[in-house]
C-alpha cells in the first residue's frame, strides 16, 4: 500500500494538541510499519526529530504553504505519476479535492457546543471545513468514544466509518527518576515558592480557567484553616501553576486576555503562576512536584495532560463531561465544570485527605497503562488496511 500523510502539523516547534498527535502518530507508524510505502508531505524542511528517511519512508516538500489543503495538496495528488492508495490528514482538514481515498482526524466538536469561545476566523474554518471533511472523507479517525458519538449524532455518520484511536503519552519521558534536586531547580526556574496545584494545556476560554482561579482564590483566602497532605497550610504557601503558551512560535492559546487579568481581579496575583510554554523535559518534573492536577474543561476531545499527570502518580481532578471520565476512569475526581463549589471542594479534598490522594494516585498509575502512542498508531494502520481492502 502507498500511503501519503499530511505532515504540516507535525513539522513545527513546541508541539501541542493536534501537532503533538500528528508527530507521535507519524513517529510510531514509521517504527511499526516497514511493509507499506509512506510519503510525508511538508511545507518546509523536515524538522530534526521527525523519523529519518529510509526505503519506504520519504518526505516531499510542497509549495505554497498558505493554500495547503485547497491548492497544494490537491495539485500534488492529481499530478502524481504514481498515485497513493490513500492520503491521511492527522487534522480536521482533508485536501479539498482528491483522486484518491481520504482519511481525516476529528479531535472534537467543541466549536459546535461552544462557538462563542472561538475567534471568528477559527470558528468559520472549523465549522465549514470540519463539516466538509467529515462528509467527504472515506474514513474518520477520532480520539475518544465521546467524540465518535458526537460525530455520529451531529453529522449523521455511521459507526463503521469512524475508528477510535486513543492518544498516548511519551512513556520514556515519564519513566525518569525525579530527584529533589531536579524538582527544586524546576521550581526555581518557574518561580514556584512552595506547594502547588497544576493545570497544563492551552490558555483559552473552554479550559474554564477563570472558574478554576475563582475556586482556588477561596482556598487561598481561607488561609491557615487546614493543612495539606504535605503539612502545607492551604493559604500561605500554596500556588496555582497554569502551564500553557500565549506567545512565541507554534500553536498557542486564544481569547486569553480575560484569563490573564483574573488573578489581579481576585487579589491573588502572587498565588498564580503563568509559566508560558513548558518544554517536554520539564513537564514530568513539574507534574511530579504537584499536589494535584486539575483540568476543569467545559469540553475535551481527549486530554493528554491527564495521562501525563497519572503517569507521574499525581491525583487528577477532571470535569464530568465529554471524554474526560473515559480517559481517567476511576482514577479521576469528577466535578461539574460549572460549579466553583465542586472545583474548590475537590482541590480541598485532595490537599487534606492523604489516604484518598494515595488511592487516586495508584488508580491513575494503573489507568494510564491502557494508553500508548503505539496502540494509537496500530488502530490507525488497521483502519488504513480496512479501507484499502
Amino acid at each position: 500500500m502507498n500511503i501519503w500523510i499530511d505532515g504540516k502539523e507535525a513539522n513545527q516547534p513546541n508541539r501541542v494538541g493536534s501537532g503533538q498527535f500528528a508527530f507521535e502518530v507519524i513517529r510510531n507508524l514509521e517504527k511499526l510499519d516497514h511493509k507499506n510505502e509512506y510519503t510525508i508531505l511538508l511545507p518546509s524542511l523536515t524538522m530534526e526529530d521527525l523519523p529519518k528517511e529510509r526505503p519506504g519512508w520519504n518526505y516531499k516538500i510542497l509549495k505554497p504553504n498558505k493554500l495547503w489543503t485547497i491548492v497544494t495538496l490537491p495539485l500534488a495528488l492529481y499530478s502524481a505519476k504514481v498515485k497513493p492508495d490513500l492520503i491521511f490528514s492527522p487534522t480536521h482538514y482533508i485536501p479539498r479535492f482528491s483522486p484518491v481515498k481520504r482519511v481525516v482526524t476529528i479531535f472534537d466538536l467543541a466549536y459546535l457546543h461552544f462557538p462563542e469561545m472561538f475567534t471568528k476566523k477559527d470558528l468559520w474554518q472549523l465549522t465549514n471545513w470540519s463539516k466538509y471533511s467529515i462528509k467527504k472523507a472515506d474514513h474518520i479517525i477520532t480520539i475518544s468514544k465521546s467524540t465518535k458519538k458526537d460525530i455520529m449524532k451531529k453529522y449523521k455518520v455511521k459507526s463503521k466509518k469512524i475508528t477510535v484511536a486513543y492518544p498516548g503519552y511519551d512513556r520514556k519521558n515519564y519513566k525518569l527518576q525525579i530527584t529533589n534536586f531536579k524538582l527544586e531547580n524546576i521550581k526555581k526556574k518557574y518561580e514556584i515558592l512552595g506547594g502547588y496545584i497544576i493545570y497544563i494545556g492551552t490558555i483559552q476560554p473552554r479550559k474554564n480557567l477563570v472558574r478554576l482561579m475563582e475556586a482556588f482564590a477561596r482556598i487561598v483566602h481561607l488561609r491557615g484553616e487546614t493543612k495539606s497532605t504535605s503539612g502545607l497550610h492551604l493559604g500561605g504557601g500554596l500556588q496555582l501553576v497554569i502551564a500553557g503558551k500565549t506567545t512565541g512560535p507554534g500553536r498557542k492559546g486564544w481569547k486569553y486576555e480575560d484569563i490573564l487579568k483574573t488573578p489581579k481581579m481576585l487579589g491573588i496575583e502572587d498565588k498564580i503562576i503563568f509559566t508560558g510554554f513548558v518544554p517536554a523535559e520539564d513537564l514530568p518534573v513539574l507534574l511530579y512536584g504537584a499536589e494535584a492536577f486539575v483540568l476543569p474543561s467545559l469540553w475535551e476531545g481527549f486530554g493528554i495532560p491527564v495521562l501525563e499527570a497519572m503517569a507521574c502518580g499525581v491525583p487528577v481532578i477532571i470535569s464530568n463531561v465529554s471524554s474526560l471520565p473515559e480517559v481517567a476512569g476511576n482514577a479521576g475526581l469528577l466535578v461539574d465544570p460549572y460549579s466553583i463549589d465542586q472545583i474548590e471542594q475537590a482541590m480541598r479534598t485532595l490537599l487534606t485527605d492523604k489516604k484518598l490522594g494515595g488511592k487516586k494516585s495508584k488508580q491513575g498509575l494503573e489507568q494510564v497503562k491502557k494508553f500508548s502512542w503505539e496502540k494509537c498508531a496500530k488502530e490507525i494502520l488497521r483502519s488504513f488496511n480496512k479501507l484499502a481492502n
